[in-house]
């Protein structure tokens, strides 16, 4: 692997999978790792250190979701889950459980290197000493609590700068109803994503934003919301 090579490990069974894989991320500049279980997965991922991992739910010894628990105890390494399960409650779970996006079988090769690149991004930016999100004309300063759009200051209620606050801080990556509302609304219940509904219309309008077409805020249905970081 050269020092400019991201190094990717794949947890998948199905070998046509793997090898679409490993085609389309050799294509894009990475050395690529290879497991077929969620035990040699695990095992790669702690012992490797890759910079992302694309990982199946469906693995024949453990399920995927077992695995992606274990790995977040001691790793940080951005988790891309790939899953034929399309159930919104399926996503919520992988979410929660830690990974940085959810992909549904099947995929095209250029969806799946968008989300990879998002997920690196993300880690990235989660990592760094900087409180700031900049995009698209919008600035957030978590610092200084200051939220702006094209130079212009936009004044936000303490709940709609809370909701912002956590999707700057973690742009690009799908933050779940649940997540939001724990940090946000500490003991709501997930009930309550009624008024999460309201608060992000109202944080839409003051960003000039859509739901049908979004510039900043993307709606993950029946899943979150995600901070965009490209147009």
């Amino acid at each position: 692997m050269t020092a400019t090579q991201r190094l990717a490990l794949i947890v998948e069974d199905e070998p046509a999978i793997r090898r679409f894989l490993r085609a389309t991320l050799v294509a894009n500049g990475y050395e690529v790792l290879e497991a077929g279980t969620a035990h040699a997965g695990l095992t790669l991922a702690l012992g490797e250190s890759p910079d992302i991992v694309v990982l199946d739910l469906g693995l024949p010894d453990r399920d995927g979701l077992e695995l992606l628990k274990d790995l977040r105890l001691s790793s940080n390494v951005p988790v891309l889950v790939l899953s034929a399960r399309d159930a919104e409650s399926a996503k919520v779970a992988a979410l929660d459980a830690g990974a940085d996006d959810y992909v549904t079988k099947p995929f095209g090769a250029d969806e799946l290197m968008a989300r990879l690149r998002v997920a690196l991004r993300h880690r990235v930016q989660a990592s760094g000493d900087s409180a700031r999100y900049e995009g698209n004309g919008l600035v957030v300063d978590v610092v200084r609590r200051q939220v702006t759009l094209q130079g212009v200051p936009v004044h936000l209620s303490p709940k709609e700068y809370g909701i912002l606050e956590q999707l700057a801080r973690h742009a690009g990556k799908v933050l779940t109803h649940k997540y939001l509302l724990d940090k946000v609304w500490p003991g709501a219940s997930e009930a309550d994503a009624q008024y999460l509904r309201v608060y992000v219309r109202q944080l839409r309008q003051k960003l000039g934003d859509t739901a049908d077409t979004p510039h900043f805020i993307a709606t993950e249905a029946g899943v979150g919301y995600r901070l965009l970081t490209e147009p």
